[in-house]
């Protein structure tokens, strides 16, 4: 109970922020010919970067761990287990994308996730997106939600034109987040430098770079897209026969866009064509973002759906310490997760009535078989103070005191809790979402859930 930035199928560096894995898949029609040459160079590298690297970082209960030492990668999101914070990501490597198999992940309990820039909830992304990930190894492997693999198992060439690097065994995760999430955090933005259309569809030669310049060369990704693809202008959506109508892209051809500047989102689909052309890796457009206030207007409508989820399941926090007094009073001091909206952590002020529920390291309420308040603690927040201090990601920085005249077994330091200020609903929250016998057992449903016909 206790608690890469990668441009191209071949993105052997560990390190997100690299340049040099940019430049391994050239956009030519001689991709076949290089094809071998360019992965034995990618295994190369991996290797190299891999063998240099310090041993993997294992994160310690009740500590936040740096996100430098986390291991990068990227990854489409196949499933998705949203009660228990987990999935599977087929995960980029130095084979062909479309060969590996999904690899499960869980999500640290305060492992932040982020979509269209704004904080979300693993239940918000499509499957199908492509999302980058900033993981460790499972802080306690025997209660890990997910399989424990060994240690240097991304070096283990899993054959099958599969390569190296795609099933890591830094699988929990703190730092999950979608294309245009990613870009906004690290300052980057797409360029959108040719685009070739036929029946409304067809392929994008753009390139990720610094939003504000700089020096490197980055390398060009080939990108398909079709009618589907949602492009966002302002407060509206468009299609791709409105670019063709208002003459911006041909309605067949090719046309220079000139290095445009937008975000997009990323995923993956089968597509025709040989495997030796990029078919079986290369990536597809979901959506586009033509300028600042239509990507804007994404990030606000999400924090919105997010808001409305963390005050309906509370806000989840460490337990740094308990002191005990008589009866059964308690003074807890508690440390709020990060990576949400301010407003939410606005609601907690000193002198407000509040309650506190254990959880598990999934974030599930540890009891209450009439809802999270049931068996909650009572009591009064009764000191608020910020972290002056560089604060870790997973971490508010926001530490609160509350004090109970009848703490319950769930919390404890080290442990996971939730808490609710009294200004948010007291709901219920469906049975996939709690403990009912605080047992370990009862953390991943079985098949004895679903009715007997």
């Amino acid at each position: 109970m206790d608690n890469a930035s990668f441009n191209f199928i071949l993105t052997p560096n560990p390190d997100p922020n690299s340049n040099f894995s940019r430049n391994l898949t050239p956009i030519s029609s001689s991709r076949s010919q290089l094809f071998g040459l360019s992965l034995g160079i990618a295994l190369f590298l991996f290797v190299s970067a891999a063998t240099n690297a310090e041993e993997p970082f294992r994160p310690e209960a009740g500590q936040f761990p740096p996100l430098e030492m986390a291991h990068s990668y990227r990854g489409e999101l196949v499933f998705v287990d949203h009660a228990n914070r987990r999935g599977s990501l087929r995960v980029v490597g130095t084979g062909k994308f479309y060969r590996n198999d999904p690899q499960p992940f869980a999500m640290l309990p305060y492992g932040v996730i982020r979509y269209h820039g704004a904080p979300a909830d693993l239940r918000d992304i499509p499957l199908g997106t492509v999302m980058h990930v900033r993981a460790f190894l499972p802080p306690d492997p025997n209660t890990s939600a997910v399989p424990v693999l060994p240690i240097d198992n991304k070096m283990k060439d899993a054959g099958h034109y599969r390569g190296i690097g795609t099933a890591p065994a830094e699988n929990h995760v703190l730092l999950l987040e979608d294309e245009p999430s990613h870009c906004l955090d690290q300052g980057l933005v797409w360029k959108l430098k040719e685009v070739e259309l036929k029946n409304d569809e067809g392929k994008m030669i753009a390139s990720r770079q610094p939003k504000n310049g700089g020096d490197g060369n980055f390398g060009d990704e080939e990108l398909t897209f079709d009618a589907a693809t949602r492009i966002w202008r302002g407060r509206e959506r468009i299609a791709v026969a409105d670019l063709i109508t208002e003459d911006a892209w041909p309605a067949s051809g090719k046309k220079d866009l000139g290095g445009q500047e937008v975000l997009l989102g990323i995923t993956w689909k089968p597509a025709p064509g040989d495997g030796l052309s990029g078919a079986f890796t290369r990536f597809h457009i979901s959506d586009i973002w033509l300028d600042e206030a239509s990507s804007q207007l994404a990030a606000r409508f999400q924090t919105e759906t997010h808001k409305v989820f963390i005050r309906s399941r509370w806000m989840p926090a460490w337990i740094d310490a308990v002191e005990y007094g008589k009866f059964g009073r308690a003074t807890v001091t508690a440390t709020l997760f990060g990576g949400m909206d301010s407003s939410l952590y606005a609601d907690f002020k000193k002198g407000i009535g509040a309650q506190m529920n254990g959880a598990e390291n999934t974030l599930k309420h540890t009891a209450g078989h009439y809802g999270p308040g049931h068996v909650a603690s009572n009591g009064t927040i009764i000191d608020v103070s910020q972290a002056d201090e560089d604060i870790p990601l997973g971490s508010s920085g926001i530490r609160i005191r509350f004090e109970t005249d009848l703490i319950i077994e769930g919390i404890r330091p080290a442990r996971v809790a939730r808490v609710r200020p009294e200004s948010w609903p007291k709901m219920q929250v469906p049975r996939e979402e709690y403990l009912f016998d605080f047992s370990h057992e009862d953390r991943f449903p079985t098949p004895d859930i679903f009715p007997k016909y």
